[in-house]
């Protein structure tokens, strides 16, 4: 008995060191950091959904397309945020992620300002692309700094509570945006929303400390990053989390991005009316799936640090078959009533996989770690899922609302595939954070 108690304090000694959470200095007061980063993390979201909720209005000022705009708002913008998140998550393991985080808000903030100074096409394409730098410090440190501030049994909540920006970081941009820029022009957003961030940043500047433990650890030389990649495409388990994340959201973004179209084709509905149904028809539930999903990830991973990847994996499955049942659902009654399900499971399966991915990674590779793993899910999910249906739905032609179900119905099932990934990496999660525990020693 006293061996196993000497062998407990040791792994919570071990994993005290890991989170950052050693009493060695006076922290700031996790959930005022949590909801300092969830601010921040509001206009990371809103900064870059409200270029899309003031399309018409650019496009009639300067006399683009569609073409153009998607354009800023598709795969280049994915594809610059996803490879920038790699060098700035480096450099978040060797300095202060809060730093880094606030810098990039800085950047995002003045380049979103700067959108509503454009004077052409071009000009306006130079400050998205700045917008798209900036953001990228932010997911990878962000994660990062919640984990070393919330031990693992408090991270579901805490990734739970993060995850709320991405939903309501797009009624800030869908919404808000187009309610603001009614009493003046489109350009007031911007400029609103860019000075706003611009304050938040050094809000959590002046309250937010880096753990002392952080600094003084990151005085040694890190692994060289293709040294690392390699070491981490080598863990079981962090491979099968990603490449399964990936696939989800894949699937699921494909769907989301896709749905008010298939809405307003399927059931006869203005495009307006039909984003704003599904937005709130999907995205409440998805609120109460992802906050409900933290706090069951807490209580069962006490018992099991695998459970909340048995819970995203029949999550993420559960909620593969409904959206593959409303996409081909004949009334607007029967769709709207899945979508409380759907967004339930939906909104929360990712949560499960964050957990056990901060709870895999050492303190001082881990925003790199998630950097590296969010590039496969970003370019895979973000670009790759939506371009991929709508290109099946043009290649199956005829009449528009079939061709959109079939493309959607050949790339939701890889939401599958992900699931049985996510179950997978269960088998050796514990073993393999042993193993990189040991390899960071």
């Amino acid at each position: 008995m006293g061996e196993r108690a000497g062998m407990a304090r040791q792994r919570r000694d071990a994993d005290a060191r890991l989170t950052g959470t050693a009493p060695a200095r006076r922290l700031s007061n996790k959930w005022v950091v949590l909801f300092l980063l969830l601010g921040i993390g509001l206009f990371n979201q809103g900064d870059r959904f409200l270029l899309a909720g003031l399309v018409e209005p650019i496009k009639a000022e300067f006399r683009v397309g569609d073409g153009f705009m998607g354009l800023l708002m598709g795969p280049a913008f994915a594809l610059l945020y996803s490879l920038l998140a790699i060098p700035i998550a480096r450099a978040a393991d060797r300095m202060s992620r809060i730093v880094i985080i606030v810098v990039g808000c800085m950047v995002w903030s003045a380049f979103t300002a700067a959108s509503g100074l454009a004077q052409g096409p071009w000009t306006l394409a130079g400050a998205r692309v700045g917008v798209g730098i900036g953001e990228a410090a932010f997911q990878a440190p962000a994660y990062a700094l919640i984990a070393a501030y919330f031990v693992p049994e408090q991270r579901g909540r805490a990734f739970a509570i993060m995850g709320l920006n991405t939903y309501i970081g797009q009624t800030l941009g869908y919404v808000a945006g187009p309610a603001l820029a009614a009493n003046a022009t489109w350009r007031y957003p911007f400029l609103v929303m860019g000075a706003s961030g611009l304050v938040i940043g050094l809000i959590a500047l002046l309250l937010i400390r880096e753990p002392r433990h952080r600094i003084v650890h990151s005085e040694a030389p890190p692994p060289r990053l293709s040294a690392l990649a390699a070491q981490l495409v080598g863990i079981a388990s962090y491979r099968a989390m990603m490449a399964g994340m990936a696939l989800g959201v894949l699937s699921g973004l494909s769907f989301g991005l896709w749905g008010p179209t298939l809405f307003a084709r399927a059931y006869a509905m203005p495009i307006k009316e039909a984003s704003t149904l599904f937005g709130l028809a999907f995205g409440i539930a998805g609120l109460v799936g992802m906050l409900s999903f933290g706090a069951i990830a807490d209580r069962s991973s006490k018992r099991d640090p695998t459970a909340p990847l048995r819970l995203a994996a029949l999550a993420l499955a559960a909620a593969t078959a409904l959206i593959v049942i409303v996409t081909w659902t004949p009334g607007l009654g029967v769709a709207r009533w899945l979508a409380v399900p759907c967004g339930l499971l939906g909104g929360g399966w990712s949560v499960g996989v964050v957990v056990a991915l901060q709870n895999l990674l050492p303190d001082r590779i881990r925003a790199t770690g998630t950097a590296l793993g969010m590039l496969a899910v970003n370019l895979l999910g973000a670009v790759g899922g939506p371009w991929l249906a709508g290109a099946l739905s043009d290649a199956v032609g005829g009449d528009p609302t079939h061709s959109l179900r079939i493309g959607l119905s050949i790339v939701m099932p890889l939401g599958f595939v992900g699931a049985w990934l996510i179950w997978r990496s269960r088998r050796s999660l514990v073993a393999d954070r042993e193993r990189l525990v040991e390899l960071d020693g």
